[in-house]
């Protein structure tokens, strides 16, 4: 559940402003290393639930040098730093590309015009905002 506030008209008279970096086109996959993995540099323990034997074979195949405990409910893999997380291909690091400025019809309910989202140069997109806003203003000191 999103805690949004109510709009006060229909999506039609809505107008959004979006400042994005997409992940296909702003972002690269990264290494442990590149992004400062704290598992990576200090290492990392797993506890995994003694009847789970599926989790455990896994973390004794993964390809990673450990040392395997017990405890009275876990089995406990203490991982050694200096190799790939779990989350090594999660791990991402923005490219040197300027934001995407998009102004688009319609907000978070849809865009009920179907007109394409406009791409806008920085400048251009913070005067039209600007542009929207007295608009607003004026509308509403009006009544």
């Amino acid at each position: 559940m999103l805690n949004r506030v109510d709009p006060v008209g229909p999506a039609s008279a809505y107008k959004s402003y979006a400042i994005l970096a997409p992940l296909p086109s702003h972002w690269r996959r990264a290494n442990c290393a590149e992004v400062a993995c704290p598992d990576f540099e200090r290492g990392w323990r797993t506890l995994v639930p003694l009847a789970d034997t599926d989790s455990q074979d896994a973390a004794r195949n993964s390809g990673r040098a450990f040392v395997e405990t017990r405890d009275e409910r876990h089995a406990v893999f203490t991982f050694r730093a200096g190799q790939p997380c779990f989350r090594a291909g999660a791990h991402r690091v923005r490219l040197d590309r300027d934001e995407l400025f998009v102004i688009r019809d319609g907000d978070w309910r849809g865009n009920p015009s179907g007109r394409q989202p406009v791409v806008l140069g920085s400048r251009s997109w913070v005067d039209d905002f600007g542009e929207h806003q007295d608009r607003i203003i004026t509308q509403i000191e009006r009544g």
